[in-house]
């Protein structure tokens, strides 16, 4: 009987929380408690470093102000650490450079508006550019191999992307590309991702400002023990939060709202233990995106993204609401998403995983519950392994992504349920679960799923009519 009963925990745990019953869902959410407590908390010594005794000027755009904060951020952390204090005022500013035990604090009515002139941002420094390792444009906020860092209060952070800055440099009419102007679709772009493919030494891949690839407002790289609390960030040139290789990370009470071109809220990338609650986005692309690395470069690797939480949040415009993908060839385990509100036209879906076979990688272990949808513009639930299928790249491997649960998501109105793309075999997305749910003014049909086994639904309704198993 003891035999019987190993072999029965043993098949339990390599199903990945497979949900069988009430009590199972609420294991996987117990199991977040435990994860939660393994993030450790920033703590900053009292000491106070104001960068107006720096010699930080506000109102002077002409004179960006950035050599006297990254001088007040380096003597707060030589001398133990503390806040650095950005007072009330508009300052303007270059590139800055975050270090360990300092907090940036940006006070109520503060602004940090960063100079749209690229010359200010090169030479670039390591990070990644949509998954892919390259020497780019120093971010707006940079910080390497730092620890117990943050970022707070209740003032804004403008990158001043615009049609007329940075966002035309994505090479689209509608972000203000006009032939003859820089833009990353006139080789850049296409360069960086076959140094990926061909395995291209990391110091070979330098980009320069005629590549046109654009910057991240934050971007924290193997960085341990931050915090991103309260502020208010607009307008990034690129993504607005960008960590890679960071483990115990909290973004907190932040409110994103970025409407230019790959203008994603939040994107973890390799992270391990991650909360993300109480935050509002309204994005021009992903609100949340966790990734791991594009085709080579994250399988070279291979550190997973795993452990991150998601809760209390108000997505508003977006490719989608939380985001697996595309850049995933790590993999990906372990995500609990809850009590959260999305409700846009312009959101296309609420839940969204999206990989290929030029990524690979296994998914694993997605928990989703109570998320109320006012209305979404596609999917509820959207999983596609068919992810840009025209890519240039080395194909060959095979995703998977098992063991997606939803329970009590609510949605108002949108064309479809769930809608899974899987590839031509069933055996690659599996153990697939939607409990306790109402979808109304769905439009297409209900549900369509295609190249998928072992999808349930339990007490699933779409416009007031019970889905069968």
């Amino acid at each position: 009987m003891k035999q019987v009963l190993l072999c029965f925990v043993a098949l339990m745990l390599s199903a990945g929380w497979a949900i069988g019953s009430n009590t199972d869902f609420d294991k996987a959410f117990k199991e977040s408690k435990q994860i939660e407590k393994q993030i450790k908390r920033t703590s900053f010594p009292k000491q106070t470093f104001d960068i107006t005794d720096f010699g930080a000027k506000p109102d002077t755009p002409q004179e960006p102000c950035h050599e006297a904060i990254n001088l007040a951020i380096t003597t707060c952390s030589l001398q133990g650490g503390g806040t650095v204090i950005v007072p009330q005022g508009t300052f303007y500013t270059g590139p800055i450079t975050l270090k360990s035990n300092v907090n940036l604090h940006v006070s109520e009515g503060a602004t940090l508006k960063f100079s749209t002139d690229q010359s200010l941002y090169f030479p670039g420094v390591i990070t990644r550019w949509e998954g892919i390792d390259c020497y780019n444009a120093r971010p707006l906020i940079y910080a390497y191999g730092e620890s117990n860092i943050a970022i707070t209060g209740k003032g804004t952070i403008d990158g001043q992307g615009s049609n007329d800055t940075w966002w035309s440099m994505c090479g689209a009419a509608k972000y203000g590309w006009k032939e003859g102007m820089v833009a990353q679709r006139n080789g850049g772009r296409e360069r960086l991702l076959m140094y990926g493919e061909t395995n291209t030494p990391i110091y070979r891949r330098i980009m320069k400002p005629e590549d046109g690839m654009r910057p991240q407002l934050i971007n924290f790289y193997s960085c341990q023990t931050v915090l991103i609390e309260d502020v208010l960030l607009l307008n990034s040139p690129f993504w607005v939060i960008h960590p890679l290789f960071c483990e115990s990370l909290i973004v907190r009470g932040v409110k994103v709202f970025n409407r230019g071109p790959n203008g994603d809220g939040c994107d973890p990338e390799s992270c391990k233990n991650v909360l993300i609650e109480d935050c509002e986005f309204d994005t021009g692309d992903d609100c949340i995106a966790i990734k791991s690395g594009r085709n080579q470069d994250g399988r070279k690797w291979g550190i997973p993204s795993e452990n991150i939480i998601v809760r209390n949040c108000f997505m508003k415009n977006g490719h989608g609401g939380v985001v697996i993908g595309s850049e995933i060839s790590g993999g990906y385990r372990n995500l609990f998403v809850e009590n959260c509100r999305m409700d846009s036209p312009e959101l296309d879906r609420v839940i969204r995983i999206k990989t290929s076979t030029c990524r690979g990688g296994l998914i694993e272990n997605v928990f989703v519950r109570n998320v109320t949808v006012g209305q979404c513009r596609e999917a509820v639930l959207r999983i596609n392994l068919q992810y840009e299928n025209r890519e240039k790249c080395n194909r060959g491997f095979i995703p998977t992504v098992r063991n997606v649960h939803l329970r009590n998501v609510t949605c108002e109105k949108s064309q479809l349920g769930v809608l899974i793309i899987g590839l031509d075999d069933d055996s690659h997305v599996n153990n697939i679960s939607v409990e306790d749910c109402r979808f109304n003014n769905v439009s297409k049909n209900g549900n369509s799923i295609q190249g998928a086994r072992d999808i349930r639904f339990r007490n699933l309704y779409i416009n007031g009519e019970l889905v069968k198993e």
